[in-house]
């Protein structure tokens, strides 16, 4: 496991019960980028790119009308919907370019909610603006971690391992995940079909009864 316990703690259990020798080995941090509410008055629509970000506009969102939210990924519109946000487009392919396939259009003015440097091509093609609202900040264990595989729910957890675990082949939650993975280095020998957690889970109980 790439983050501690008390973030993780849905996906370690579920490991558990399922007879699987769960490690720690926390890599990232997340870094809140401002308390402030968030002007959502302009926006038709607010595009939220991961769990993290779905807490944090549940945190820093206005009282009063919330614009149309379109969540990449199931794993991201369960976490909205745990803060009372119903979203509106939960695309069938997790990705920008998905989500895109699904939006109407005109879409009106959209707001691009997401991580510090986070990829926003596809969305920004349409005028989107950007508002960061986290940042990921990577840790550096003392020795490098153990096991027979790596789940990875994010790119960032995926960057992360790879700068100290290379040769621990990886399972992913979805295929901007498996995207950037395969970049930094990692073997990907599985993806979650449904991109949630899940999903990860199922795709590494098949890894370990094959």
């Amino acid at each position: 496991m790439t983050r501690a316990r008390a973030q993780a703690g849905p996906l370690v259990q579920a490991l558990e019960r399922l007879g699987h020798e769960v490690v720690e080995c926390p890599l990232i941090e997340i870094e809140p980028l401002s308390d402030d509410p968030i002007d959502l008055t302009p926006y038709a629509w607010v595009v939220v790119t991961s769990p993290n970000g779905a807490r944090e506009l549940a945190r820093r969102r206005p009282h009063g009308r919330l614009p149309r939210v379109a969540a990449i990924g199931p794993g991201t519109a369960e976490s909205l919907r745990e803060h009372g946000i119903e979203p509106s487009i939960v695309p069938a392919i997790s990705t920008q370019e998905g989500l895109l396939a699904e939006l109407p259009q005109p879409a009106g003015r959209v707001l691009l909610a997401a991580a510090e440097g986070a990829r926003r091509g596809p969305v920004e093609a349409l005028g989107a603006d950007f508002l960061p609202l986290y940042r990921t900040r990577l840790l550096r264990p003392l020795h490098p971690p153990e096991g027979d595989v790596v789940a990875l729910a994010s790119g960032s957890a995926a960057r992360a391992f790879a700068a100290v675990a290379r040769s621990i082949p990886a399972v992913s939650i979805g295929p901007q995940t498996s995207r950037v993975a395969r970049e930094a280095g990692l073997d990907v020998i599985a993806e979650a079909e449904t991109h949630d957690l899940r999903g990860l889970v199922a795709a590494i109980g098949r890894i370990a009864s094959a």
